[in-house]
């Protein structure tokens, strides 16, 4: 059954001071009809002149994601965008009666509960996903962003402070309402002590206390508490949820993030909407029952009924296409969070060669193990030599692997494939292999099952 769009129920207001200037704001949300988005209103200029939230009307991203048309701004949108986005609210008009939304505690919580207290009402109208059909990335110094094909939206996120009381964290959760308002929408913004007086020489924080965000001292949280162990951690998760639901519409897919920000949120999301505008599009969840067509040959838990191999081994997410014995496609997404990134070459993580040659093995094995109709065949392959292998470029946290096999010859007991490895269409790794193989049903193949490759 398709979904609805949704939209609220009544009007309901929060009121208070806005971050970076100061000002005192009422904020107010209405209804809105199907289609229309997110609009702001200055309902305290003339003609209450409408701002829609779009990614294409940011006009700063001081340490905020402002968005305005023809001079008439508002600040610091992304808080609010964020409690519409995890509320599952696709159309709401909202009222300021100033140029900043008000700061409330620093966390999304005020805008949920008046949100909450609106009601929400569904809509005669099907909503409308940006599902993600292809991986997008964004680079700039030691900062990624990627997204990924998903069926749900996911964010996964890494921080690194050189700082004892914030360090290194990490979160990767699938949004739902429920997930926004438990675990992501208490968590406050921060600021380190020591950068307060360059934002305020800098017209900034004017309504910045210890109140509505957490202050960093030198050596650890002037707050008196935390609300989670890893709150910066969410709190930006928070902020990337309201920075690219600036899209317009909800989105499918996994996006992965590292040390990033509102500036770098604001580009990634702009890279999203180009990739959209060029084959990536957005669909209506309508669609679904045509997308079956497209769906991967065989899933995660469908490789592990076929592969020996488990955590952290696996190095397979997805099998594209399958023509067994003659061609595979398969898939791995490279994330920060993968166990060997831990200790090898942390300060520039780098995927070791021998594991994408490991991931480029195991898609290939998969036209072994699976006959004509992709089912477990009752074979064990076990590598038994490689030739012509070459490296052509690294792999890095938010890469995809594409890996494509050939099977060059097939014998009874033994095999050779030519897999090759790519990264948005450029080769990462090629190399031809050879496998020895067993029936599965042998004994010592059965004890060894685990052991293979």
């Amino acid at each position: 059954m398709a979904e609805k769009q949704r939209t609220i129920a009544r009007e309901a207001s929060f009121s208070g001071i806005g971050l970076h200037t100061g000002n005192l704001t009422t904020l107010t949300f209405k209804p809105a009809p199907p289609n229309s988005g997110v609009t702001f209103f200055r309902v305290d200029l003339p003609d209450h002149p409408a701002v829609k939230a779009d990614i294409d009307h940011v006009v700063d991203v001081s340490r905020g994601t402002t968005i305005g048309v023809n001079g008439v701004r508002v600040h610091t949108v992304e808080h609010v965008l964020s409690a519409v986005a995890g509320l599952g609210i696709d159309n709401v008009n909202i009222e300021v009666d100033a140029n900043e939304t008000p700061v409330g505690d620093g966390s999304a919580l005020p805008f949920l509960r008046a949100l909450k207290r609106a009601g929400i009402a569904e809509q005669d109208a099907e909503r409308e996903y940006i599902r993600i059909t292809q991986p997008v990335y964004y680079k700039s110094d030691d900062v990624t962003l990627s997204v990924l094909p998903a069926d749900e939206l996911r964010l996964t996120m890494t921080i690194a402070y050189d700082h004892v009381a914030v360090g290194t964290q990490y979160a990767s959760m699938v949004l739902t309402p429920e997930v926004f308002e438990r675990e992501i929408a208490p968590a406050r913004t921060y600021c380190f002590l020591r950068e307060v007086r360059m934002l305020q020489e800098q017209g900034l924080i004017k309504g910045g206390s210890p109140e509505n965000a957490v202050v960093i001292g030198d050596d650890a949280i002037l707050n008196d508490d935390l609300r989670f162990p890893d709150e910066f951690v969410r709190h930006k998760i928070m902020d990337l949820i309201g920075d690219t639901f600036l899209l317009g519409k909800p989105m499918k897919g996994h996006i992965i993030a590292v040390k990033s920000g509102h500036a770098t949120h604001v580009m990634f999301t702009r890279q999203i909407k180009h990739s959209l505008m060029n084959g990536n599009r957005a669909r209506p969840s309508a669609m679904v029952q045509d997308e079956r067509k497209h769906a991967p040959a065989l899933d995660v838990n469908m490789i592990m009924k076929v592969l020996p191999h488990r955590y952290p081994f696996l190095l397979v997410d997805r099998i594209l296409e399958l023509e067994p014995l003659k061609r595979v496609v398969g898939i791995k997404n490279v994330t920060f969070n993968e166990p060997f990134f831990q200790g090898h070459w942390p300060s520039m993580p780098v995927m070791p060669g021998v594991l994408i040659i490991e991931a480029m093995a195991q898609v290939s094995s998969v036209l072994i193990f699976t006959d004509e109709n992709g089912d477990y065949a009752g074979k064990l392959a076990f590598f038994m030599g490689i030739d012509r292998v070459k490296f052509r470029r690294t792999v890095v946290p938010g890469d995809q692997l594409v890996v494509e096999s050939h099977m060059l010859k097939f014998r009874r007991n033994a095999c050779r494939a030519k897999a090759v490895a790519r990264i948005d269409g450029q080769i990462a790794a090629e190399a031809e292999m050879l496998f020895g193989l067993v029936d599965a049903h042998d004994d010592i193949a059965a004890e060894t099952r685990h052991a293979a490759f």
